[in-house]
């Protein structure tokens, strides 16, 4: 449920955040020496608005973005935002905040490891597997793959959390790229130690040694034509605790109302987490 004190809140978070980044750029950043001239003028809606817009948009239960920015925005949230600018200007605005929002949610929205990890992955569909020769979105990017609900035309998301159900690291890539890749897990594993949980699709002897050599301990189940092995009590107890990552994976397309769909990976009501389907977020 979303509450008036939650965007106020949210916005002095954010405004902070955004003061501090700027003064520590503020000297380092390159130069534009190209000779063309640029226009200065200050928006109607500063960064830290923008990025307040954009993240409260996950606080509710609204399922399509342009309904949320026209009704709820520039109507019950008019004298939050006064200055509130068109949707289609508010569209282009979104990549100005692209570096801050990133540095933002990688600082403070995603979770630590507490030596208990869940890894999984699932597909994102840029189209329909009928129309994955026509489409022209990710011309040359999307790949084609396999998983556990078929074919799918586009790319594919690896994403590791704790035992409390928040996101520590998660990798993008084609779909076609195997959830055993080493080169997925040398992004995933940075943050990680203990134990490592996941299904029978990351059964390898060589995932086990590259992730041992770095402290981590890789557990999965066994298939039925496996020797039986004994396994200890608790890691078997915490193998039928992987609902909580399969929960987060629970994949929705919703659209924004100008033909671009997102995937909706949702855990709980109000703790949600947006992937556009044409890109990283």
């Amino acid at each position: 449920m979303t509450t008036d004190y939650k965007v106020t809140e949210l916005f002095c978070i954010i405004d902070e955040f955004c003061k501090h980044f700027d003064a520590e750029n503020a000297g380092n950043l390159l130069e534009d020496n190209s000779g063309t001239k640029r226009r200065r003028r200050q928006a109607s809606l500063s960064d830290s608005e923008i990025m307040t817009i954009l993240l409260y948009f996950h606080f509710g239960t609204f399922r399509n973005f342009k309904h949320y920015y026209l009704f709820f925005i520039k109507g019950t949230m008019k004298s939050y935002f006064p200055k509130a600018v068109s949707y289609n200007r508010f569209v282009e605005l979104e990549s100005r905040v692209f570096f801050q929002l990133m540095f933002f949610l990688n600082l403070g929205a995603f979770g630590r490891c507490t030596g208990i990890t869940f890894v999984d992955s699932t597909m994102i569909p840029v189209c329909h597997n009928l129309r994955r020769y026509a489409n022209k979105v990710f011309k040359g990017i999307a790949t084609d793959g396999k998983g556990t609900m078929g074919w799918c035309h586009g790319f594919k998301l690896h994403l590791a959390c704790n035992d409390r159900g928040e996101i520590i690291a998660f990798v993008l890539t084609g779909a076609n790229v195997s959830d055993k890749d080493p080169n997925v897990f040398k992004v995933l594993a940075k943050r990680l130690y203990g134990k490592l949980f996941a299904d029978k699709g990351y059964i390898s002897q060589k995932l086990f040694d590259f992730l041992f050599e770095d402290g981590i301990q890789l557990v999965t189940g066994l298939r039925v034509n496996m020797k039986n092995k004994l396994m200890p009590f608790y890691d078997r107890m915490m193998l039928r605790k992987r609902y909580i990552i399969e929960t987060i994976l629970y994949i929705q397309p919703v659209s924004d109302g100008m033909g671009r769909e997102f995937t909706y990976l949702s855990s709980h009501a109000t703790n949600r987490y947006f992937i556009p389907n044409w890109g990283v977020f």
